[in-house]
């Protein structure tokens, strides 16, 4: 799995409530397989006019918001379905980090397994930085900091945390099965201490074996 530090680039803000998954990837863009990635699909019904003919009027068509890494949206960002594809597709474009008040909590989770960081900081300071980047059009950059859980602009800092199991994910690029593989020595200490106390439960398992 990609992993994720820091990242000092341009955000493009979206600042509309309650952007879906369908939304993000919609569902008739769902025809490729994942090695071909969904760059193409990242908010296809918006980004395009008729047969993929490009939407002068949408922010990730225009300069410089076109070479974002960094997404401002409003409340409740990746509601709606399950799809991962929607993490997906906006890894692919290039997105590193997706700034909003909150998330749908599935879309959320699926972040952190593509590569992606979900930041959570007050409708306030979203806003804040919207404006910021806005008043700039597009020339002042944005820094995310995980590793010391910071967004910086201008002179201004804000904090933000995420679960630590998923912090360290991100921060290392370990997928479930490699945090798992990496705690092998505590799983082993453990399942000695846990052999004293349930000497029946290690015979069941020996004997099915």
């Amino acid at each position: 799995m990609e992993s994720f530090t820091r990242i000092t680039a341009i955000a493009a803000p979206l600042m509309r409530i309650n952007i879906d998954t369908d939304q993000i990837v919609p569902g008739k863009e769902l025809v490729r397989v994942r090695s071909e990635g969904y760059a193409a699909s990242l908010f296809a019904s918006w980004r395009y006019i008729g047969e993929r003919e490009p939407n002068p009027e949408f922010i990730l068509n225009i300069a410089p918001w076109n070479r974002a890494q960094i997404l401002l949206a409003d409340r409740n960002f990746g509601c709606g379905s399950s799809r991962e594809a929607a993490p997906m597709a906006l890894r692919a474009w290039g997105f590193r980090a997706v700034i909003a008040p909150s998330f749908g909590g599935i879309f959320y989770n699926n972040c952190f397994r593509n590569g992606l960081l979900p930041v959570e900081l007050a409708i306030e300071d979203v806003e804040a930085i919207a404006s910021l980047v806005m008043a700039s059009n597009g020339s002042r950059q944005v820094s995310v900091d995980l590793d010391a859980g910071r967004v910086s602009a201008a002179d201004r800092t804000w904090s933000f945390d995420v679960p630590a199991t998923l912090r360290e994910m991100l921060l290392k690029g370990l997928d479930q099965i490699d945090l798992t593989l990496s705690r092998m020595e505590q799983i082993a200490r453990f399942r000695e201490r846990d052999r004293q106390v349930r000497p029946w439960a290690y015979e069941v398992a020996r004997v099915r074996a």
